[in-house]
C-alpha cells in the first residue's frame, strides 16, 4: 500500500484546461484573467477539480474551484455525471441549512468549452483529512492531533449530518429519487444494483457483491424510517476544515433522497474501511475515533432520531463501496496498472470485512 501508485484519473492536461477556461471566462467576464491554475493532489476518482484565481475589478469572486465532469476517455467510475444536479443541490443546501457549502457561481452545461459540463464555485481554504495515505496512517495532521482535537472534529462532523437532515425540507429533495417503483430506500438499492450490472457488464461478476445484495434482502428494515436529503459521500475526507471546524462540505455527486441511516452508515463504514486497512498493514490507526456507537449515540442526541437497522446500513455502505472499488480496479486494468485475477473479489480492498458483514460476524 505504501508504494502503490495512485490510480490514473484523467487524460486531460491542466495547462490546456487552463487555456480553454480563460477563453470561456472571457464570455462571462470580458477582460478577466485566469491565473494560478492548478490541480489539487487529492483530485477525486470521479469528477475532477481545477483551482484558479480570477483577476477582474468587477467580481467579488477571486479564489475559485471548478468541478468538471469526468473525462470520458478515462474509463469513468460512474455511468453519468449530472453537473446541474450537483449545482442545484449545493445551491439548495446553502439556501435552506447552516451546513457550510461553497458558494456556487456559474454552471456550464455545454461540453464544448472544456470537453464536459462543469460549474464554478468559491474556493474554501483549509485542510482535508487525506485519503492517500489515509488519515488513519501516522504522519498527517489529523493523526498527529491530540485526542481532544480529534474529538472536536468528530463532534463537528456528525453535527453536519444532523444539520443537513433536520434543516433541509425533505420535500425539496424528492427530485433526487431514482426512477422506478417502491420506497426511497428500495429505489436507492435498485439504482445501486443497476450500477453494479453496468460495472460488470461483459466482465466476470463478483460473487461477494451478489451475496451482499442477497443478505441485504434478509436484513431489510421492517420500518425504513423517514427519508431526508442525504449528502451521499458523507465522510470527513470530503470536508475542508479550518483547524478542526468544518469550513466547507464538498462532493455532492452522490446526494440522494433516502433514510437518514444511509448517510450515517456511509460515515461509519468509510472510516472503518481506512481503519481496517491501516491495521492490516501493522499500524494501530485511530481505534477510538469515529466509532459506530459514538456516532449513533451523538446523532440521536442531536436529532432526536435513534438510528435503526445499522447492520443493514453499514453492510449497504460496504457493498456500495465495493462496487466503486471494483470499477476503479477495472479502470486500473484498462490503463495497464493492474492485472485482473481469476477471482475479481480480490480486487475489492475490503473483501474480508464485507464478507464478515455478510456472514454477520463483523460487528
Amino acid at each position: 500500500m505504501a508504494t502503490a501508485p495512485r490510480p490514473r484519473t484523467s487524460t486531460r492536461e491542466p495547462e490546456e484546461l487552463g487555456r480553454r477556461l480563460a477563453g470561456w471566462l472571457d464570455t462571462k467576464l470580458p477582460g478577466a484573467k485566469v491565473v494560478n491554475v492548478s490541480v489539487p493532489g487529492s483530485n477525486g476518482m470521479s469528477s475532477e477539480t481545477l483551482l484558479f484565481d480570477i483577476e477582474h475589478p468587477d467580481t467579488p469572486l477571486r479564489a475559485c474551484a471548478l468541478r468538471l465532469a469526468a473525462d470520458p476517455a478515462a474509463y469513468t467510475v460512474f455511468p453519468t455525471y449530472d453537473m446541474p444536479r450537483q449545482h442545484r443541490v449545493m445551491r439548495l443546501v446553502a439556501e435552506h441549512t447552516d451546513v457550510p457549502v461553497p458558494r456556487v457561481q456559474w454552471l456550464e452545461e455545454d461540453p464544448g468549452p472544456l470537453g464536459a459540463p462543469f460549474f464554478v464555485m468559491a474556493r474554501a481554504e483549509g485542510r482535508v483529512p487525506p485519503d492517500v495515505m489515509p488519515y488513519t496512517y501516522e504522519g498527517n495532521w489529523l493523526y498527529d492531533a491530540t485526542d481532544t482535537e480529534r474529538a472536536a472534529l468528530q463532534e463537528a462532523s456528525i453535527a453536519l449530518l444532523a444539520l443537513l437532515h433536520d434543516q433541509f425540507p425533505a420535500k425539496e429533495a424528492e427530485f433526487l429519487l431514482p426512477a422506478g417503483e417502491g420506497s426511497p430506500l428500495r429505489r436507492h438499492v435498485e439504482a445501486q444494483r443497476a450500477y453494479y450490472d453496468w460495472v460488470v457488464g461483459g466482465l466476470a461478476p463478483s460473487r461477494l457483491i451478489e451475496r451482499a445484495f442477497a443478505r441485504l434482502e434478509e436484513l431489510w428494515p421492517a420500518d425504513e424510517g423517514p427519508s431526508v436529503l442525504n449528502w451521499g459521500d458523507a465522510r470527513i475526507g470530503n470536508v475542508i476544515y479550518d483547524g478542526f471546524t468544518p469550513a466547507a462540505v464538498l462532493d455532492w455527486e452522490m446526494a440522494a433522497y433516502a433514510p437518514r441511516e444511509v448517510d450515517l452508515g456511509w460515515t461509519v463504514y468509510l472510516h472503518r474501511f481506512f481503519q481496517d486497512l491501516t491495521v492490516s498493514f501493522g499500524q494501530p490507526g485511530l481505534p477510538d475515533f469515529l466509532r459506530r456507537e459514538d456516532l449513533e449515540r451523538r446523532y440521536a442526541e442531536l436529532t432526536g432520531h435513534t438510528p435503526r437497522d445499522m447492520e443493514f446500513h453499514t453492510l449497504y455502505a460496504a457493498l456500495r463501496h465495493a462496487i466503486v472499488m471494483l470499477r476503479i480496479a477495472y479502470r486500473q486494468a484498462h490503463f495497464g496498472e493492474v492485472e485482473i485475477p481469476a477471482d475479481p473479489d480480490g480486487l475489492i480492498l475490503h473483501h474480508a470485512s464485507l464478507a464478515a458483514m455478510v456472514q454477520g460476524t463483523y460487528w
